[in-house]
């Protein structure tokens, strides 16, 4: 494992939680997550609390990162700058097979699947002033897509794709999904897309502001094939509810991904089963967490994993009699 570099003060202070709980070899493991205010950073802070509760037990100190997201996380994780990092299942599916950001350096068979957590919905909104209904109406537009290297910016390329655009048919910007609600209110993008939980409160200061706007739906023939083509894909249902000053008046059909904690396949067994154990066994207070986890089942925790689950996450669902019987495929662990 990997030593931490931590400041003295830190270091004192993580010395005296060792004597004081009889834990005298901690290991130190970070998970990466994303922005501070969407969905990654408080289930990493979460897991982190309910193993850091146990550390007299485990002998596990973690800690939650923010960081620029999916494909920074898989490759913090693999390069042993993270032991942990949530990703959208498409960006575990494109590591695993080596295909996007990962072409030139092949599949990344590293990579280890834990757990999948929370379906997060490729989110269109726009101004009413734009006019636009439609994605094909985005054409001409200003549009935000997501910053290089991030999860919802292949999932924006993707829509646009499927509805016959590109990135050259709009005014694209490339900025993070979370500084794009601030803009679309400052006029100086006409939509955006964003993929994530809901609810959310980025989307909710988007529909809040002075300018008005409206999700725009994402279905239909184009999006059946997109969900057909890619098994990371899903159809999804943005609810009106949790929005209720956007000029929505019924839920929006849209499709998404899953989020996903990996990890790497040097990562020590113990802790990956540790923290498999502790989100599993305390089931019910995972799930308060957010409004995001209602909807969490044990078993859709198995789904939508690309890469072999880590070996310790493994036999944790061997004892609990979760993983289904072995067979060939991606997610029996190597």
């Amino acid at each position: 494992m990997r030593k931490k570099r931590i400041g003295i003060t830190a270091a004192f202070i993580f010395v005296l939680i060792a004597s004081f709980t009889g834990c005298n070899n901690l290991d130190f493991v970070s998970i990466g997550t994303g922005a501070v205010t969407g969905i990654y950073y408080p289930t990493g802070g979460a897991i982190c609390r309910m193993i850091n509760k146990k550390m007299a037990i485990y002998h596990i100190k973690a800690t939650v990162e923010a960081t620029a997201g999916s494909v920074y996380n898989v490759n913090a994780v693999l390069s042993g700058d993270l032991e942990f990092g949530v990703v959208q299942s498409d960006r575990q599916y494109q590591a695993w097979h080596g295909l996007s950001e990962w072409e030139d350096k092949g599949p990344r068979k590293d990579l280890r699947a834990v757990f999948s957590i929370h379906p997060e919905s490729v989110t269109l909104i726009a101004s009413l002033e734009c006019g636009a209904t439609h994605i094909t109406h985005l054409k001409g537009l200003r549009v935000n897509i997501g910053n290089p290297g991030s999860g919802p910016l292949g999932n924006a390329r993707d829509a646009l794709s499927a509805f016959g655009l590109s990135e050259n048919d709009i005014f694209a910007e490339y900025v993070k999904a979370v500084e794009a609600p601030g803009l679309l209110q400052d006029e100086r993008i006409d939509a955006f897309f964003y993929t994530v939980g809901h609810p959310n409160g980025n989307i909710k200061e988007a529909t809040s502001g002075r300018v008005k706007v409206r999700f725009v739906p994402l279905h239909g023939p184009p999006v059946d094939a997109l969900v057909e083509k890619y098994p990371y894909y899903t159809k999804a249902v943005i609810p009106q509810k949790f929005y209720p000053n956007a000029k929505n008046t019924a839920d929006v059909q849209s499709f998404g991904v899953c989020g996903t904690l990996v990890t790497s396949v040097k990562v020590k067994e113990r802790i990956v089963y540790a923290i498999t154990k502790e989100i599993f066994e305390n089931f019910e207070e995972f799930k308060s967490l957010h409004p995001a986890y209602a909807g969490l089942t044990k078993k859709g925790m198995l789904s939508g994993l690309s890469a072999p689950l880590h070996k310790g996450a493994l036999r944790y669902y061997r004892e609990s009699n979760l993983y289904p019987p072995m067979r060939e495929g991606p997610q029996q662990a190597r």
